[in-house]
């Protein structure tokens, strides 16, 4: 069943509708909102967030305006702003999202390569969360949730080329502080 379908049953007050579309799309808002907020319990009550509002406002998404999950991942970041500007954080965190497919059940590489992979990772989950919100939220968008420019560009609402322009930037931030904590690891 495809989400229009669970859509119109959910607006017809088929609670096992609302449970499917929930289960369908949970898995994806807390990645996002992990992605933006950092912590894993600020990503759950996101999550919440989003879908009591979601749920309480289906009636006006408009399938004709965007794709359902253009939709709902603009809800997301808009609450995972505001999850951020009450906590006046950003902050670094690293726990159980960060945790690497190999980690996850490849057993296949030896025991040394996934430490490398795991150690590599955080150095990048760090460096992700020393990023401007803006920058993050566009790199999360585009690399964690594997979405086009144009996509981000809806969901955020700014031009195409301005994503291309942030989605940019944070390489080069990225590899910046990577290289900086690199060089600091080796003088120190």
């Amino acid at each position: 069943m495809d989400d229009s379908d669970l859509i119109r049953r959910c607006l017809t007050g088929d609670s096992h509708a609302c449970a499917d579309l929930y289960q369908r799309w949970c898995g994806s808002v807390y990645h996002l909102a992990y992605g933006i907020v950092r912590q894993e319990q600020d990503a759950e009550e996101v999550t919440q967030d989003v879908f009591v509002y979601v749920l309480s406002r289906l009636g006006s998404f408009d399938p004709t305006k965007s794709a359902f999950r253009t939709w709902l991942y603009t809800i997301t970041i808009s609450r995972s702003r505001n999850k951020l500007r009450r906590k006046w954080l950003p902050t670094v965190e690293i726990d159980e999202w960060s945790e690497s497919e190999a980690e996850r059940g490849d057993e296949t590489r030896p025991p040394e390569e996934l430490s490398e992979l795991q150690a590599e990772q955080e150095r990048v989950w760090v460096a992700l969360g020393k990023l401007s919100p803006k920058l993050r939220e566009a790199v999360v968008l585009r690399y964690y949730e594997n979405l086009t420019y144009p996509e981000i560009g809806q969901i955020l609402n700014c031009p195409m080329r301005t994503i291309q322009s942030r989605v940019r930037l944070a390489h080069k931030e990225l590899r910046r502080l990577l290289e900086s904590e690199r060089h600091e690891q080796a003088s120190g």
